[in-house]
This record gives structure tokens, sequence and C-alpha cells, in this order.
């Protein structure tokens, strides 16, 4: 059974051994998601953590960017690693010549709905190799669409990507779902966070809102009533993306 990640640090590490038991299992494709303010702005910082764990295992980890001026900032920042650093191709480069034989593992970060095809060619050209989707948007309606092209490319690809770990913090609780465990929600609590429904599949929506209710006021309870009292998971949110900047 999970426990619920008291910090983001924490939930960080927990992301990270869901990742690796999911690809040990088979599974080739890949997101993990952190659905919390601010937290593309340190997918560079998020991605190094990833690329470690992964050389550390003395794999052939490719890490990607969207563009070339994101992929640049890391090498200057990073430094010499065990891993290599690129960027996904543009509209000059095709992602095809991103892609060396060498390569074992893919870590793409922060792709967006603008690098959805080129995140889908990745996943065909990789073959057998896992390709981790690291806090991806890759659904903005915006950019996609929501006509018969886009439904297409839903079915074709965005929804085989395997949440292995999406953790999304709400007022009264927050979504977890934590390779192999069930999606989960979890209810704030004086002592913490305590698991209150295990689901088959992502709760969205009016049915999301639904549960919630059910779940946080199940018989009609005076809305008088004290608040619950907020936990250090959500206290220590800004602290947790400030370290990630230093």
């Amino acid at each position: 059974m999970n426990t619920f990640p008291e910090t983001l640090d924490a939930a960080v590490e927990q992301a990270k051994e869901a990742t690796k038991a999911a690809i040990a299992e088979g599974y080739k494709l890949l997101q993990v998601e952190l659905v919390i303010p601010e937290i593309a702005l340190k997918s560079e910082a998020l991605a190094l953590e990833f690329a470690q764990l992964f050389a550390e295992d003395g794999s052939q980890v490719k890490v990607m960017f969207p563009d070339t001026g994101a992929a640049s900032l890391a090498k200057r920042n990073w430094g010499d690693k065990p891993f290599r650093v690129t960027d996904m191709g543009s509209r000059f480069t095709p992602i095809e010549s991103q892609i060396d034989p060498e390569d074992e593992i893919f870590i793409v970060a922060c792709p967006s709905a603008v690098e959805v095809d080129r995140a889908e060619k990745l996943s065909q050209l990789a073959g057998d190799r896992p390709v981790i989707f690291l806090i991806p948007q890759l659904e903005d309606v915006a950019v996609v669409g929501i006509g018969l092209t886009a439904r297409k490319l839903r079915d074709r690809f965005i929804k085989n990507i395997y949440p292995c770990y999406h953790l999304r913090p709400l007022p009264d609780g927050a979504i977890l779902r934590c390779h192999p465990s069930s999606w989960q929600i979890w209810l704030e609590s004086e002592s913490g966070y305590e698991l209150a429904k295990e689901l088959s599949s992502k709760p969205m929506g009016e049915d999301l809102d639904r549960l919630m209710i059910s779940l946080t006021n199940p018989e009609g309870e005076n809305s008088d009533a004290q608040p619950r009292k907020k936990t250090s998971f959500l206290g220590n949110l800004q602290q947790f993306l400030k370290a990630l900047s230093q």
C-alpha cells in the first residue's frame, strides 16, 4: 500500500521509484505528473534527478528538452554528466537525427502540446527502449483541438502513455497514483493525509467534484464546522520549489 508523501521531496523520490518499478515490469511509454503550480519551471532540476537515477544503474540515458535553448541551458548548468542532453528537434532538424543507437532510455522534460507530434514520433523511433515524459502537458485543447484529428491522436498515442506516477493536490486532499497501486483519493486530517478511496481509473471533471463532495461531506455536515487543519505537504510547496532552483 502507498504512503502519502509528506513533502514534495518525498513525492519526487516516490515518483522515481514508481518509474523504475514500472519499467522493470515492461512498461515502455510512461509519464510522471506533478500537477502543481510552477512545477514546469523546475523541469530541468527534475530531469537531472531522473537522469542520474538511471545513469547510476549503468543505463545510457538521453535527456531531451522541447527546444534548443532549454537543452543548451541544461548542458551549461549541469556540466559533464554520464548522459547525453539534446532537444526534440525543430522545423529544420528532424527528431530522427537526435536519436542514437546506443541510447537506452529517453527522458523528455516537460513536453507541451506543441511538441506532441515529435513526442509521438519519438515513441515510435524508440522501439523497445523506455520513454519517460516528465511533467508532460501534451493535451492542451487550444493546441491539440477537440475534433476528429485530436481524438485520433489521443486514441493512437496519448491514451497509451502509462501514468506510473500522478500527484495532484486538491482543496481538501489530493489524487495520488503510484505504480503499481490504483488511483487513490487522500483527504487531509489533523494528523496528516488519510486514504479515502481507491479507483480503477483517473477521477476527472464532474465525477471528481461529486466524489470529493461525497467524501468530505458525506451526510451534509454543518458547513460552519471547523475546517481541516492544513498539513505540511502544501505548506512546504514554495520551499520545495525554491530549493529546486538553487
